[in-house]
């Protein structure tokens, strides 16, 4: 499970509302009937229409100047093979949405009125999407822009052949572009993927919006402090401060894993993704620890993200030469967030 946990977006300053936010997560509900479109759900509520969504959050900024988010932006992002393995099913993310929410509170090192953070001092509110477009991020669409800018050009010189201001044979440069097209490594249903292009698979993922101050719009949480576990001094009074992102992740896997009986591989770990960036030595050498079958498993994994070569069968020996070739991808897949275990 990939989560990001980011402010509301900065322009010249921050808006003093949620609304383009909102309209952004209602883009799967467009051109849909009132009974097929997906509404936003919280603690409490499974029906909650943008419109209350926007007034709640817009109404619970007391004391933030625009230099300062009004809200964060959670995303949740269960990878395929988690998702398969609830199937995919809508009130189940719904229940580890409500659950990770839980453990977002207990991450905060504050107290309010002399007791620990708890998720009913937070204001957010959920929504579930089913589709994802690639972008150019993406690790298929970065290795076939080489052939999609070449390809564009020899399409832009048939029009040119058309109008006779290219003295080309179309034949040829039609070749040449079935060529580019053949060559491509990356396709989908004999496309080549580019931006735009939906990605397949199971691709359910969860958007959270979490007002920066709590209910009653005293106190302010931000998770994007940089301070983890500190105390500072605040008019003569100390005061604890921070967000511990680190745990809010270990807690997330944990609670996908306890709440669906879900036996998380090695290589599916944040601690091993953060191990991967920091040290691909230690990543490796703790992966060939494994038992056999779950080693064989964890580079079954690295294939799907694009992080080493499809082999049959990987040997010990075959593992350690592979290892210089995921070590050159492992930073740009992670990334860009093209791991989709």
């Amino acid at each position: 499970m990939y989560i990001s946990i980011s402010p509301q977006k900065l322009g010249d300053h921050y808006g003093s509302s949620a609304k383009d936010f909102i309209s952004y997560l209602e883009k799967e509900n467009s051109g849909k009937s009132l009974d097929q479109k997906t509404y936003f759900f919280n603690h409490q509520e499974h029906q909650i229409t943008d419109k209350e969504v926007v007034k709640k959050i817009d109404a619970n900024t007391a004391k933030l100047g625009k230099k300062i988010p009004k809200y964060y932006s959670v995303t949740l992002n269960p990878s395929q093979r988690e998702l398969r393995h609830i199937k995919e099913n809508p009130e189940k993310l719904k229940l580890l949405t409500r659950k990770i929410m839980e453990d977002y509170a207990r991450c905060f090192n504050r107290e309010i009125d002399g007791r620990p953070v708890s998720v009913s001092d937070i204001i957010y509110f959920a929504k579930i999407e089913h589709t994802r477009f690639y972008s150019e991020k993406d690790l298929q669409v970065r290795e076939n822009m080489p052939y999609l800018k070449r390809i564009a050009k020899l399409k832009h010189d048939l029009v040119k052949i058309q109008k006779g201001e290219l003295q080309e044979s179309m034949s040829k440069a039609n070749a040449l572009i079935r060529k580019e097209i053949n060559n491509a490594p990356h396709k989908l249903n004999g496309s080549l993927i580019d931006v735009g292009v939906q990605k397949p698979g199971p691709q359910s993922h969860i958007h959270i919006i979490v007002s920066r101050k709590d209910a009653t719009n005293r106190y302010s949480l931000s998770p994007g402090s940089k301070y983890k576990n500190s105390t500072t001094m605040l008019n003569g009074k100390k005061v604890h401060r921070g967000f511990n992102r680190d745990l809010f992740y270990k807690k997330a896997e944990l609670q996908f894993d306890k709440l669906f009986a879900y036996n998380r591989n090695y290589v599916e770990s944040y601690t091993a993704r953060k191990t991967l960036q920091k040290n691909p030595a230690t990543y490796y050498r703790h992966m060939m620890g494994l038992p056999l079958t779950e080693r064989k498993l964890a580079f079954k994994l690295m294939q799907q993200a694009g992080l080493i070569p499809k082999v049959a069968n990987i040997s010990p020996a075959q593992a350690n030469r592979l290892l210089k070739i995921f070590k050159r991808a492992a930073d740009l897949a992670i990334k860009s967030s093209s791991i989709q275990y």
